[in-house]
């Protein structure tokens, strides 16, 4: 009798402990995630955000531009990118600090080409219509995010952030309506350029799972 009795406290006691031990550790949160900047003009950027402790969290997100022209331009973008993010109060609220990295491969213009002037890429290049030429390539991206959520309902939040950093692509410079690289000394090998950027932003409206 006196064993049972000892084996039930013990059980209880063990119980209650794990209990209190569950009820002290955060529930880890999850949000799905779609940047209502973009969606208008139908650019699809989206993600999902994983609370990792009280004040950490991951999110993956993507990016996708579809428009083979868009107001004459080409637009083609697809992104993908991981985000490591800390919030000084707790996690999904108010101010953040993160680090990014992500991935591209794109067909576009870029917007020093919108002109309609000339450009010859070296002295002994042919000369062409700025705005005929584009660039196809991929990047790679490292930066930091700076951003604020505020909680507008229940399970609802806004995230406003920007993400900068060094943009590393690489690219083949080419004509749209000629068989032809602007970029002539480069052949079959691929052009790079190196830059510091704005490369990530907007306003998220996230749900919580």
């Amino acid at each position: 009798m006196k064993k049972t009795l000892f084996f039930l406290l013990l059980t209880l006691g063990v119980s209650t402990f794990h209990c209190q031990w569950q009820d002290s550790v955060p529930k880890k949160e999850t949000y799905l995630k779609g940047n209502a900047l973009f969606l208008p003009i139908g650019i699809l950027n989206a993600g999902v955000e994983r609370q990792l402790n009280n004040k950490m969290t991951l999110q993956a997100d993507v990016f996708i531009s579809p428009w083979k022209s868009f107001a004459g331009k080409y637009l083609q973008i697809y992104m993908f990118g991981v985000d490591g993010r800390y919030y000084f109060r707790e996690a999904f609220d108010h101010w953040y600090l993160g680090a990014n990295i992500s991935t591209s491969r794109f067909i576009l213009q870029k917007w020093n080409y919108w002109g309609s002037g000339t450009y010859r890429y070296t002295e002994d290049s042919p000369e062409y219509t700025v705005s005929d030429l584009y660039q196809d390539g991929y990047s790679l991206m490292l930066g930091a995010t700076v951003g604020y959520q505020k909680k507008i309902a229940e399970r609802w939040t806004l995230d406003f952030y920007v993400t900068a950093g060094t943009v590393q692509s690489f690219y083949k410079g080419l004509h749209k309506k000629l068989p032809v690289r602007y970029d002539t000394d480069k052949q079959d090998r691929y052009n790079r350029s190196g830059e510091f950027l704005p490369y990530r932003g907007g306003v998220m409206v996230a749900y919580k799972l």
